[in-house]
Formats: structure tokens, sequence, C-alpha cells
């Protein structure tokens, strides 16, 4: 692992811990953080928020990508969630699909609890054959 990506880890690990203890979970009483680096450099992060109308939750991940998305970020290279987990839990399939809309073909994904325990992982690798903007054309 390249100092680079220790950097990276170290920034989006403390952006995820940060927007966790921020989440909104009173159904779950499950806390996520998630923070993401997009390929302009901007760190964007966000918590689970879960709603009475449990279609209505959204995930951590897919509020960290909304938030990259609205401010102009399209481009994601890393992620990492924190989970409560041990080994720590991947995303969802729905936000492993939603990643897919904006991951670089190259996208990596940290996935963390707050011990400090790490897996690292491509895009790839969690969701093969994933459905892509690309298969429209």
């Amino acid at each position: 692992m390249t100092t680079d990506t220790q950097d990276n880890i170290s920034v989006l690990r403390r952006e995820a811990l940060s927007a966790r203890t921020r989440a909104h979970n009173p159904y779950s009483k499950y806390s996520v953080g998630a923070a993401v680096l997009t390929s302009d450099g901007r760190v964007f992060s966000g918590c689970n928020i879960e709603n009475s109308s449990y279609g209505a939750t959204l995930c951590a991940e897919r509020v960290a990508i909304a938030k990259a998305v609205s401010e102009g970020a399209k481009t994601l290279k890393e992620i990492l969630v924190v989970t409560e987990n041990s080994p720590p839990s991947a995303p969802c399939g729905m936000c492993r699909q939603f990643m897919s809309e904006f991951a670089a073909k190259d996208l990596v994904i940290h996935l963390a609890n707050p011990t400090g325990e790490t897996t690292t992982h491509t895009f790839s690798e969690l969701l093969p054959k994933a459905f892509t903007p690309e298969q429209l054309i």
C-alpha cells in the first residue's frame, strides 16, 4: 500500500467516523459512516438516515455520494465505510449499484470498523458484472 493510499485511508476514516456519530438510526440502532474521495481530490462524508417508512431510508454511502455529486464531483476514486461489525461489513446491493454510476474504473472500497480493522477491495470484487451507464449506449 502506498503512502498516498495510507494518507487517503486516514482522512477517509476520520471523516467516516465523524459522520457515523450523526447517524439518524432510531429503528435499527445501527450506525454507519462513509466518506468518498473524488477524482478532483475532495472528500465528502455521509451517515445513514433512517425513516419510519423504511424504504425511504438512506444508507451512508449514498448520502456521501449524493453530496459529492450535488457539489459537481462525479467520479469516485476511493470510498471508506465504517460499520460496527468484525469483519467490517460491505455496502448493501443498492449502494453498490449506486456507486457503479460514479465509480472510476479503479475504484477502491475500504471497509472498516471503529477498532481500526480494515479490508480493501476493488469495486469489481464487490460488484462483478455491474450494470453501468455504458450498457445503455
